[in-house]
């Protein structure tokens, strides 16, 4: 019966610390995202962590639109985006690593046959 106690201790102890490594991205970040026509812009994000979850922000030419599906696993995240254009529905697939204070992003559209966007985020300052 100890042992059994012993080992349950020692499984929410791994959980603790696996949740108490995840990389801490809460705040705002700043992207320099490659646009369809080669011009680079800037494009924040504003992330809050609980836990695994991720939750936030985007800010769009238009609005702001919040992120969905966020997780966050040690220093990896992902989240997903959905904008509508001329009433169209949109959903970006993000998938990030993060590293200090910059995150290296790889960007999909659902259902796309286009490759990933690559791009960089920095911790604003």
């Amino acid at each position: 019966m100890k042992l059994r106690i012993a080992f349950c201790m020692l499984g929410v102890l791994m959980v603790m610390a696996a949740v108490a490594a995840a990389a801490d991205v809460t705040g705002k970040w700043i992207a320099q995202m490659p646009g369809r026509d080669g011009q680079t812009r800037e494009v924040p994000f504003t992330f809050k962590v609980e836990g695994d979850k991720l939750t936030g922000t985007t800010a769009g030419r238009d609005a702001e639109t919040p992120i969905a599906d966020g997780k966050i696993n040690g220093d990896e995240i992902s989240f997903s985006i959905t904008r509508n254009f001329n009433g169209n529905s949109m959903k970006m697939l993000y998938k990030g690593k993060v590293s200090g204070d910059e995150i290296k992003f790889s960007m999909t559209r659902e259902g796309g046959d286009q490759p990933p966007r690559e791009f960089t985020a920095k911790r604003a300052k």
